[in-house]
């Protein structure tokens, strides 16, 4: 009997065993309180599943980062706190300092990296499910600190791009140095709040593209944003205080990134469920076009056309050095053939030239005046020697 008890008992506990294994496995939780701890190999998974807090390698095993990735594509990070300082071994950890800092250490016990807060109460730490990790003081409930204001390659539905233009606090992307380093590389993706807001990408201090000026929808050189305008919603804020770009996804939408890729392009990513793949949604440039000031002063530019030819002039302008435009050289742009009436005091002869499916120029130096018709806009531009063109502020009463 004692030999049968013991049979049953064993038998009793290896049923357990196997119908239970997650009771003796670590609980799976979105936030950190003071006390504790996430080390390699462990995570915080946000609420709702989307995203997951860990350590990781994107190229050589002996470099460890904390980031945080989408949780059905491991391989896109979206955030990385010790890009510039990477972990050499696998024992570093996540915790709160007793002045309430969020720290990561390495396995002497050095702070790597921090978020610089300090809490009066207790504080925790929370990986939300829109994937913004924010710091939080317990005592009152305010955010302290949060990943989605210290942005590294990627932009997420929530986020923005741009200048708090009373505090100087600038938001913006920085390419990755290479695919397997997160260290800051040579690209920014920024907001330019300069004339009409539009988005810039940076190749060091040079703009290589821009999206085009803000037409109260979307940037008028990026039209594929209408296409996906059921899945979200665009959000550009221009105030005194403020000149910032952002988008939120509509319930149902997809997961979403803009990612600024180490060799130089933004891309704004869209999940496809069917495939499991990314799709690209748009990008920037997209083809030859779509580098800033490809074809100069009054040039226009077409993709479609054969290389040696892609560059013209508008009508009524020429080469300004027509032996260098045959070689293929367009840097000095075109001129115009005759100069203008305006500012003789005779009558004028002068026009504008109806331009489709262009991007809008810089808007540096452009006056705006949201409070006239597009027709009053033509006038005072014909009357502006200075003036060279004219465009709707705004499209969504229907100007184009």
């Amino acid at each position: 009997m004692e030999l049968m008890s013991s049979y049953l008992i064993s038998l009793l506990l290896f049923s357990f065993l196997v119908l239970s294994p997650r009771a003796f496995a670590t609980e799976v939780t979105d936030t950190l309180g003071k006390g504790q701890n996430v080390t390699d190999g462990e995570t915080l998974v946000s609420a709702g599943g989307s995203f997951t807090l860990g350590f990781f390698s994107p190229g050589v095993a002996a470099k460890r980062y904390l980031g945080i990735w989408f949780t059905l594509s491991e391989d896109v990070v979206c955030w990385v706190a010790n890009s510039e300082r990477p972990l050499s071994d696998s024992y570093g950890a996540l915790v709160i300092s007793a002045m309430g800092s969020l720290l990561l250490l390495d396995s002497s016990g050095q702070v790597v990296w921090s978020s610089n807060t300090t809490g009066i109460g207790s504080t925790s730490v929370q990986l939300l499910e829109s994937g913004n990790l924010v710091v939080s003081d317990e005592s009152g409930g305010a955010a302290m600190w949060q990943s989605f204001d210290h942005l590294s390659n990627t932009q997420l539905p929530g986020t923005k791009i741009g200048k708090n233009l009373w505090t100087g606090a600038d938001w913006q992307l920085t390419s990755w140095r290479s695919a397997n380093d997160p260290s800051a590389g040579n690209f920014r993706y920024m907001t330019d709040a300069e004339g009409v807001p539009q988005n810039i990408l940076l190749d060091g201090d040079q703009v290589k593209y821009r999206t085009g000026p803000w037409n109260g929808l979307w940037f008028s050189g990026v039209t594929e944003m209408a296409t996906y305008s059921d899945m979200f919603t665009y959000l550009l804020t221009s105030t005194p205080s403020e000149v910032t770009y952002g988008y939120v996804a509509k319930p149902g939408a997809p997961f979403s990134h803009v990612l600024l890729t180490d060799d130089g392009v933004f891309r704004h990513l869209v999940w496809d469920h069917s495939s499991r793949k990314w799709k690209v949604f748009f990008q920037g440039p997209r083809d030859i076009c779509d580098h800033y000031g490809k074809c100069r002063a009054f040039g226009m530019c077409n993709a479609n056309a054969p290389l040696a030819s892609f560059c013209s002039c508008i009508k009524g302008f020429s080469p300004t050095s027509p032996l260098l435009w045959k070689i293929g050289d367009t840097s000095k742009g075109c001129r115009r053939n005759l100069m203008l009436d305006c500012g003789n005091g005779a009558s004028t002869t002068d026009g504008f030239v109806v331009m489709e499916g262009v991007k809008l120029p810089d808007t540096h130096n452009a006056s705006v005046d949201p409070s006239i018709t597009l027709e009053e806009c033509n006038t005072r531009c014909l009357a502006n020697c200075s003036c060279l063109a004219y465009a709707a502020l705004d499209i969504r009463g229907g100007s184009v």
